[in-house]
């Protein structure tokens, strides 16, 4: 189908600053799997205003868009992606007040889990070796140890892709209360609405720092033992069936170390697929449904993929 819109990149310069904006961008830089093909243009706002500008030229000349943050929990295809890919990693401030913090969309999970820790302020321990940001753990509703991020969001902050009538189409901010969320295991609104994670209030509780740091010292050291930290992968890659284990499912499939091409059934953890270097998409897309079948056979259960799947087919 031939292209029916123009990517000003002189217009978005203008915009986001000549440093934010890549054109003909490999999406391999910039996923934990180390997979995917060309992006058009990859671009990375430094300001929630900044983005707020850059979504009314995109929804006005109606490019096709995605977001993404630490690039983990994604595959994008091996084609690439014909638009704008917009980065929100530059979207990293926190500001306290209290029991509340304020964390920017492309806040890495890491990085806030350490930073509340050392303000006394427990509640984020359990996202401490998640690799992704922010912005993803509220989309994907997030979790580890019997913690989601539903449990610690207070507010979020969104831009609104389309107008507040049918007859505005401008994006515009708005506020979500937890409610609106509509958490629910991996999953949020911002799955089923035209949202863009800026960022989110936490509301924590108060602890010696020293014990919420020795906590997440426990975490990392179980995660680095039962999972293949050491390799490129998406992170996990099926939900959990309810009543079941994805990762046990796999394993008692006989899949552990099965691989296409470079990408392999992690022999660590058989939940998560590895790049053993020089994987494609396509050998990755390959060995899931490769999965799903076999597993559907042996067990009768079809596995959803957790992880996002982007681009051209």
């Amino acid at each position: 189908m031939p292209q029916s819109y123009r990517i000003d990149t002189d217009y978005i310069a203008e915009l986001i600053g000549n440093t934010n904006i890549r054109v003909a961008e490999p999406m391999s830089l910039h996923t934990t799997f180390r997979i995917g093909g060309i992006a058009d243009v990859f671009v990375t706002p430094s300001s929630a205003k900044a983005l707020l500008e850059l979504m009314k030229y995109i929804l006005k000349q109606g490019i096709p868009y995605f977001v993404i943050g630490k690039g983990s929990n994604l595959i994008i295809t091996d084609k690439g992606f014909r638009g704008i890919v917009i980065s929100n990693k530059k979207l990293s401030r926190i500001t306290y007040k209290g029991r509340f913090v304020n964390v920017g969309s492309g806040t890495s999970l890491k990085t806030i889990s350490e930073a509340t820790a050392r303000h006394n302020l427990s509640g984020l321990e359990f996202v401490c070796g998640i690799p992704g940001s922010v912005g993803g753990a509220v989309y994907m509703n997030s979790g580890a140890y019997e913690m989601d991020i539903s449990k610690v969001v207070y507010t979020s902050k969104v831009i609104v892709c389309g107008g507040k009538n049918t007859n505005d189409n401008s994006p515009y901010l708005k506020t979500l209360t937890n409610a609106e969320h509509l958490f629910s295991y991996r999953h949020s609104v911002l799955q089923d609405s035209p949202f863009i994670h800026v960022a989110s209030t936490f509301l924590l509780n108060t602890d010696k720092s020293k014990d919420i740091l020795k906590r997440i010292k426990e975490y990392n050291s179980t995660r680095a033992e039962k999972q293949p930290l050491e390799m490129p992968s998406a992170g996990s890659v099926f939900k959990r069936p309810q009543g079941f284990f994805s990762g046990k499912l796999i394993q008692d499939s006989g899949l552990k170390g099965f691989r296409i091409g470079d990408a392999m059934v992690s022999d660590k953890h058989c939940g998560f697929i590895v790049n053993l270097g020089k994987a494609s998409a396509a050998d990755v897309l390959s060995l899931i449904e490769h999965i799903q079948s076999t597993v559907y056979a042996r067990f009768g259960i079809m596995l959803q993929p957790e992880v996002r799947i982007i681009g051209e087919k």
